[in-house]
């Protein structure tokens, strides 16, 4: 069951089907019962988490500004996570062990993040779904919150309900990425921009002549000054930084070894040569590389005496 239950909340974590409103209402009053709580009257629905933590924070202010996240989130996550290590800790914990404007960047934290839940969701799933157990079947409602809507905020009478993503684009090992636009886009047209898992400024994609070499081997968030580094191509920054020419190629597809000295870096050796496109390239290159040869084996993992030149390059 292990495989059908990660792979059944890795679809609800990371599904961009519109909001099912409608479960998702049910759920919430199925939720306050759990939590025994009167069940709300007022359902918002709304576009995405901004909009979300932007509405809270307004309802915060209001009669119904009472916020019962605690109660219906984590008091009965809570009580459902002891009662299940209580009865199945000692069997599986050494083998499982410890396994998501300022008013409104605060309601980023008294949210339930519904899908985004999926993964602590999922491990009680198992217990609940293949064992059987009572105590973690009480989960049930957050649960289908998670399959149903993205991001909810509990009050006292009123319930926010937020929309899932739109689009949500990965790279090869999964992490959020995209080249041309948005990573995370919602339908209201809230979005986040990320290179390789690393959340970037929108203009950094949108408009590119924004993004100098200066302003990406400056920028003071290191991952971020990493992904402005591979957007721009090193082979565009390394040109200013007056690099030094260790070992040169006759062949400008083996190309030159060259050392630079980057900000808050130090010294970096570089592979700097034309692809099979002809296209220039700059790649980091190993440290105790002294030839170009040497350089062009560490990249793929050989030593120079293993490797050999391509004849052709595609």
């Amino acid at each position: 069951m292990i495989p059908v239950i990660r792979d059944e909340f890795l679809r609800h974590g990371l599904s961009t089907e519109p909001a099912d409103f409608n479960a998702a209402e049910q759920a919430a009053k199925d939720a306050y019962a759990v939590a025994n709580l009167a069940a709300p009257k007022i359902f918002i629905r709304l576009a995405s988490p901004h909009e979300g933590a932007i509405g809270a924070a307004i309802l915060k202010n209001t009669r119904l500004g009472e916020n019962v996240g605690a109660q219906v989130g984590n008091k009965v996550g809570n009580k459902v996570r002891d009662e299940v290590w209580d009865e199945v800790g000692a069997k599986v914990g050494d083998e499982v062990g410890d396994e998501v404007g300022d008013e409104v960047r605060a309601q980023v934290g008294d949210a339930y993040w519904s899908q985004h839940e999926a993964g602590w969701l999922s491990f009680y799933a198992y217990f609940a779904d293949a064992c059987g157990l009572e105590s973690a079947k009480r989960l049930g409602p957050l649960t289908r919150l998670a399959k149903s809507c993205g991001w909810v905020w509990f009050f006292n009478g009123a319930v926010i309900i937020t929309d899932r993503p739109e689009t949500l684009r990965r790279d090869d090992e999964h992490r959020m990425h995209c080249e041309d636009g948005p990573a995370l886009r919602y339908r209201d047209g809230f979005s986040v921009y990320a290179w390789r898992g690393t959340r970037i400024p929108a203009e950094w994609i949108e408009d590119r002549s924004s993004l100098t070499p200066q302003a990406a081997l400056t920028w003071e968030n290191v991952d971020q000054r990493a992904a402005a580094c591979e957007i721009l191509g090193w082979h565009n920054i390394i040109n200013g930084l007056n690099p030094r020419v260790i070992d040169e190629d006759d062949d400008p597809q083996i190309g030159r070894l060259i050392e630079v000295d980057l900000p808050d870096h130090g010294r970096q050796k570089f592979i700097h040569a034309h692809c099979g496109t002809g296209r220039e390239i700059a790649v980091m290159a190993d440290r105790e590389a002294k030839t170009i040869i040497e350089a062009q084996a560490a990249s793929y993992g050989l030593t120079a005496s293993d490797f050999h030149i391509p004849e052709v390059r595609t």
